[in-house]
């Protein structure tokens, strides 16, 4: 996963395609408004490896995410041991 500041999005490169996590950052937290894979990525689990590679950024530099888009906040729901990043 890279952090691709000058579109402030995280990505992530699998088979020559990509999935994404758009971001701002508010008040020293990450808000990721949308998170989304190119079709061919679709159904393959690489918006879950995007989500936990965020996560272990996340924890890596101390830093909060808030959770906008619908498949973020699921993703969390799913994944409860990553309730720590939460803002």
């Amino acid at each position: 996963m890279i952090d691709n500041k000058d579109a402030q999005r995280f990505e992530l490169s699998e088979n020559g395609f990509l999935a994404w996590a758009e971001y701002r950052v508010r008040d020293g937290k990450y808000i990721i408004p949308h998170v989304e894979a190119e079709p061919p990525l679709r159904g393959t689990g690489a918006a879950d490896r995007l989500m936990a590679a965020i996560v272990a950024h996340a924890r890596a530099n101390t830093l909060t995410i808030e959770p906008r888009c619908s498949y973020a906040r699921s993703w969390f729901k799913r994944h409860p041991d990553a309730a720590d990043v939460l803002a």
